[in-house]
């Protein structure tokens, strides 16, 4: 099976390496000159990346970045061939999924949104949490690649629910985040001794993936890119308009949005999610 990977970002960059090492063929676009120096196959051509493959995997960071890539002034869509797939791992909204998916089931190819969860760590581990827009039956021929990439594998069946399920996950990750960030700094007013404040807090029923793995940073004002605050803006905001187009209102979510925006007009957008904490201390201040 020849593949293109188009995304060769902070999540993209680890996924495509996982596939390279198991053994798959692929073609990587790459917008810089070819001077990577390792043997891997760089394109500075999208359509020539794409051309003869089985299939595409994309990982961008938005919608318009999603549309560009298939259908805009150097889009692929055309030179896609028939009975292709493409698997799409950015975060996008459901609404944009199921346009794309509509565009391309005309030329004969198979679209679906698969974001994936896990930050850096699980792109480098191949154990994300990948949630897919369609049923297993639909993806039983590539199938392999989701198992090489993430360690949860969860088919929700129909276009857009996986970013429907991606919308939840957000939303779960803008509060823990954020309680994590309160009680981290509290705790260090208070004067406690954090280290073992954490470690207590992780066995109880307070415990989260935050906390586990990003209260350190908090502490000590260090932080490793796992995902970062500007890409989880982008996303909050997809899971608060899929609430309006409900009706409902998220108000939790809709604050740790306001507070994220603050704290990119601060420049503090392409820095991990754990500088919530941030927020915090300048409202102290």
């Amino acid at each position: 099976m020849k593949l293109a990977f188009i995304g060769l970002g902070a999540i993209g960059k680890p996924m495509s390496d996982r596939l390279i090492d198991n053994g798959y063929d692929l073609n990587l676009y790459k917008r810089d000159k070819l001077n990577s120096g390792d043997q891997k196959k760089y394109f500075i051509d999208p359509i020539e990346a794409v051309r003869d493959c089985d299939g595409l995997l994309i990982c961008v960071t938005d919608d318009n970045s999603v549309e560009s890539v298939l259908f805009g002034k150097n889009g692929v869509a055309d030179s896609l061939k028939p009975n292709s797939f493409v698997i799409d791992f950015s975060t996008i909204s459901p609404k944009k999924s199921i346009s794309i998916h509509k565009r391309l089931v005309k030329k004969n190819i198979f679209y679906v949104d698969c974001p994936v969860s896990g930050g850096t760590e699980g792109a480098h581990k191949g154990s994300l949490s990948l949630f897919v827009g369609a049923s297993k039956k639909e993806c039983l021929s590539f199938e392999h690649i989701f198992e090489v990439l993430g360690q949860s594998i969860n088919y929700f069946n129909g276009v857009g629910k996986g970013q429907q399920v991606k919308a939840l996950n957000q939303i779960l990750v803008a509060g823990t985040y954020a309680a994590v960030a309160e009680a981290m700094k509290l705790g260090k007013l208070l004067e406690l001794p954090m280290d073992d404040v954490v470690a207590a807090l992780k066995v109880g029923a307070a415990n989260s993936w935050p906390l586990e793995n990003r209260s350190k940073a908090m502490l000590i004002d260090k932080h490793p890119l796992g995902f970062k605050l500007e890409l989880h803006h982008k996303d909050l905001s997809i899971a608060i308009d899929l609430a309006k187009s409900i009706n409902i209102d998220l108000p939790i979510a809709s604050k740790v949005k306001e507070i994220e925006y603050r704290l990119m007009q601060a420049g503090l957008g392409e820095l991990d999610v754990s500088v919530l904490h941030r927020y915090i201390s300048a409202e102290e201040k």
